[in-house]
């Protein structure tokens, strides 16, 4: 058998990297969230033209289901603002603690910045099937002191356009309509907003007006401390349900456990599962869950209203008690949405029951902060 020549080999080798190389498949980014937007050799703000292929063009609204803070409920598009105005979309919606932690300082700007060119356009997806009832957003709009419009986007129109998968979203859409900022979660206020200044005074300019930028923050950013994930009651996601059958629906009857293991679930009593919340049909029926964090929430709702008091390592909820919570340490349930349970000072570790005196309590979700 012949060997080939040395050099041959290397250029064969060498060769066969290159075309392995070349073979793989491009990296996957993210949007790029430029804290400025690249400047000319002038120093000024791209061109429109130069804009392209740097930057994607924002999608227009689809398939909404209504129109809230609009006159007379009338339509709105995007396309209507576009050489206009500096555009602020917000996918949000309202039993999400972290879209509420948001809103804050999303009334702020509206409030900066309204009236130099900023349009915020709140872009509302249901987590949950009560989240689509038109009524029930504009409870929460007017508790929030949301005054820009929102759209209700109940069949995921909006969300699917933009490839979105989370809650809150926000995207920065500049003049010539290129989305040139993208932030997910919480966090980043004063970059976005420094954003949003940059963009007005680009529009500003193109326009011929003149804008004054302002003090950047004024609304304290909450503080989040948690070692416990959300945790759904529904049989669609009830992956942290310690007893009973997981995703399941129906009716069930739990035997609460002797020990109660941390970020579980545990359920007392006779509870009918649905796909997105667990309804107790047994009075004086349990839930139990061990967390770590400093802030415990509740998505729940009932039809007919009800109660149920909370106790904390075995004893009544003394102190740190949330908004929601009465000095005989009872909530009482009615509407869907957030209940604020717990509000603490650090996060800690703790055994939270919760004791439902009657039927009806439809529990969603817990989240934590």
């Amino acid at each position: 058998m012949k060997s080939l020549p040395l050099f041959l080999v290397l250029v064969i080798i060498v060769g066969g990297i290159y075309f392995l190389e070349g073979m793989k498949p491009a990296p996957t980014k993210a949007l790029e969230i430029p804290i400025t937007l690249t400047g000319t050799s002038t120093g000024q703000n791209p061109a429109p033209k130069e804009k392209e292929g740097r930057f994607p063009r924002a999608k227009e609204i689809v398939s909404p289901a209504g129109f809230i803070n609009t006159p007379n409920g009338a339509p709105i598009t995007l396309q209507q603002f576009i050489g206009k105005k500096v555009v602020l979309l917000d996918i949000w919606t309202y039993s999400c603690i972290n879209c509420q932690r948001t809103l804050p300082h999303i009334v702020d700007w509206n409030k900066k910045y309204g009236d130099h060119g900023l349009q915020i356009i709140g872009i509302h997806t249901p987590e949950f099937d009560f989240e689509k009832i038109k009524a029930n957003v504009e409870r929460a709009t007017k508790q929030y002191g949301i005054l820009y419009p929102v759209v209700l986007d109940n069949d995921y129109g909006t969300w699917t356009a933009y490839g979105n998968r989370y809650w809150p979203r926000k995207y920065l859409i500049d003049i010539d309509g290129y989305i040139v900022y993208d932030h997910i979660g919480e966090g980043a206020y004063e970059v976005t907003e420094r954003k949003i200044q940059e963009l007005l005074k680009e529009r500003s300019e193109r326009l011929g007006e003149k804008f004054e930028t302002s003090t950047v923050g004024g609304v304290p950013e909450a503080k989040i401390e948690s070692g416990s994930p959300e945790t759904y009651f529904g049989s669609a996601r009830n992956e942290y349900l310690g007893n009973g059958a997981r995703g399941v629906s129906g009716e069930q009857t739990f035997t609460l456990p002797k020990n109660f293991s941390l970020n579980t679930l545990s359920l007392g009593g006779t509870w009918n599962l649905t796909k997105e919340y667990a309804e107790n049909k047994s009075p004086e029926a349990k839930i139990v869950f061990r967390y770590r964090a400093k802030n415990v929430y509740l998505v729940a709702g009932s039809e007919k209203g009800t109660e149920f008091k909370i106790l904390i390592d075995g004893k009544p909820l003394a102190e740190h008690r949330g908004k929601d919570v009465s000095k005989t340490s009872a909530v009482t349930i009615k509407e869907e949405r957030l209940y604020k349970i717990i509000e603490g000072d650090t996060a800690e570790e703790h055994l939270l029951e919760i004791i439902i005196e009657k039927p009806g309590l439809r529990a969603f979700a817990f989240t934590f902060g």
